[in-house]
């Protein structure tokens, strides 16, 4: 479970965004900083494509834009056993301080492109592959006309 501790909450109309850009900087325990996107542009990303840790795009189910959050991620929840070698070491636990930018829903023709289109091409795929085997098949299978037919053509024509 990730704990989180809301600094700012914002009535909001709580639609599921599917995109959400948001500034972040990312700690230890111990406060020192492993991550920051508060030099740069901030992060945007795409709820359920497993761009960013499981913890915390936990933590951004939910949130309103504008909206400050700090979110406590147990290990399990963002790099487990193994860590992030050198800078996140194993079993750790992290801290994200989080503001949201703007949430952005998905459209019907943004969803049908990234959820029908990718099953269409996996479809298509095999459906090509064995329309050309079947191609190949039938080239294989074709009688060929033997020279002894051909000569016996030209001299009936003769």
């Amino acid at each position: 479970m990730v704990s989180m501790f809301f600094s700012i909450f914002h009535s909001c109309h709580h639609l599921i965004p599917h995109i959400v850009c948001f500034t972040v900087q990312g700690k230890l325990m111990d406060g020192k900083v492993i991550d920051s996107s508060l030099s740069m542009d901030p992060l945007v990303v795409e709820l359920g494509k497993r761009t960013v840790i499981a913890g915390l795009e936990q933590s951004l189910v939910g949130v309103c834009e504008g909206q400050k959050i700090k979110a406590t991620i147990p290990s399990h929840l963002a790099y487990g056993k193994k860590g992030y070698p050198p800078t996140i070491p194993g079993d750790a636990a992290l801290e994200f301080e989080v503001e949201v930018v703007s949430l952005t829903q998905q459209t019907s023709w943004q969803k049908m492109v990234n959820d029908v289109l990718p099953l269409v091409c996996l479809a298509l795929v095999p459906t090509l592959l064995g329309l050309v085997g079947l191609y190949l098949y039938k080239k294989a299978n074709v009688e060929k006309p033997s020279k002894k037919k051909a000569k016996d053509k030209k001299s009936k024509k003769k």
